[in-house]
């Protein structure tokens, strides 16, 4: 049988059984769905699009999937090459990874290896985000501050948690920065945390103090990359050490993440001493159909305008949300493609994922945080129905 994520199996109610997906909708055997969450905020360009499926399927047809230990192919070469044309900075040296919390992993692993290749073995701390969440294998687990998810496993005494507070980062630089190695950072947005919201000067801070202490930022951009946030990339305003990306990265189609490095930490490793090499290698880093799948998505959304179609989802958003009101609700929050309804319990949101299929919606609240995250291929008619159902939720209660 399936273990299925963040379930109490015991306890937890049947799955909708999906049986087709195109566009915005998912399809049940009874039922048309918009999804309100892109599966997980991955799916930008809706499923089943003609352009992402076609650049599988002719990958397929030569290799699915090779090993980048001894070889490489062209996909994985074409794909580092564009992301290094389009990202922000000197961030060249792209590491693959499988999923986003790996990702991660190689870049707190990369961060903390640097020094070690540079003789400063002091630096041990790593400086993260109180509410932060950046997966969920070990060392992401650490350095993430989300007891929701991670109550069973203890924090351990190298990671220093701050709120979104300049005067809290420079305190915390002035006290720690001869023991950092890195400030790790979901830019702007912080998601599983629950969709909180912060200013990009406390970014620019943080950029300044990194690079006068000499210390590296990392900024996890597995959410909030490719336009969630309204910009591009965050990274876009505030360029990091250390980037990674996964998600919508290959459109939501098939598990792939990159770590990318700029200049500064990549010659951290070059030389001719084999103990100075990243010894890190997914088995299926640079898989041939994601990386196919990655380049036809970062060209949808070029070709596409996308950045313009999201600034006209926050707009709409923004109109039909402004006169939501209810006790229940402590705050209604946006940015870009991420909406958020924050209400004063959990309890509020008990029965709404299924009053949202009734209404044909799936939604996944989590907490006390009913939220959206729509594919950037929605039509005005589809994102009014999501929020008219949320409203329509609200007005139960009167």
């Amino acid at each position: 049988m399936i273990w299925y994520p963040y379930q109490q199996m015991k306890t937890m109610k049947p799955p909708y059984s999906i049986v087709d997906a195109e566009g915005v909708y998912l399809y049940t055997e009874d039922a048309r769905l918009i999804d309100s969450v892109s599966s997980w905020w991955s799916v930008i360009h809706g499923y089943k699009h003609p352009v992402l499926t076609e650049a599988i399927k002719s990958q397929a047809d030569h290799f699915s999937h090779v090993m980048l230990g001894g070889l490489t192919h062209e996909p994985a070469e074409r794909l580092a090459a564009r992301l290094r044309q389009w990202l922000p900075g000197d961030l060249n040296y792209c590491f693959f990874s499988d999923s986003g919390s790996v990702g991660v992993e190689v870049a707190l692993k990369m961060a903390f290896q640097y020094y070690v290749n540079k003789g400063e073995e002091g630096r041990t701390k790593v400086l993260s985000l109180t509410h932060s969440y950046h997966g969920d294998t070990f060392k992401a687990m650490e350095v993430g501050d989300d007891e929701d998810y991670h109550f069973a496993f203890k924090k351990k005494e190298n990671v220093i948690h701050i709120p979104t507070r300049i005067q809290d980062l420079e305190d915390a630089f002035l006290r720690f920065h001869r023991e950092l190695y890195c400030f790790i950072v979901e830019p702007l947005l912080q998601g599983a945390g629950g969709m909180r919201m912060y200013d990009i000067s406390f970014l620019e801070k943080a950029r300044e103090l990194c690079d006068t202490y000499g210390v590296l930022l990392i900024f996890d951009e597995v959410a909030t990359g490719f336009g969630r946030t309204g910009h591009r990339f965050v990274s876009d305003l505030v360029c990091p050490d250390i980037l990674v990306l996964g998600k919508a990265l290959t459109g939501g189609y098939i598990g792939h993440a990159v770590t990318v490095a700029g200049a500064k930490v990549y010659q951290g490793f070059y030389g001719d001493d084999p103990a100075l090499a990243l010894m890190h290698g997914p088995t299926f880093m640079g898989n041939a159909l994601a990386c196919r799948a990655a380049l036809a998505s970062i060209e949808l959304f070029e070709s596409g305008n996308y950045m313009e179609k999201i600034a006209h989802i926050e707009e709409v958003s923004r109109r039909e949300l402004k006169d939501l009101s209810s006790p229940l609700i402590r705050e209604i929050r946006i940015m870009g493609g991420c909406t958020c309804v924050e209400t004063v319990s959990p309890d509020v949101l008990d029965g709404f994922q299924e009053f949202a299929y009734q209404h044909g919606v799936f939604s996944r609240p989590f907490l006390s945080y009913m939220y959206t995250m729509v594919p950037y291929i929605i039509e005005d008619s589809q994102l009014i129905q999501i929020f008219d159902t949320m409203k329509e939720w609200f007005s139960r209660f009167h």
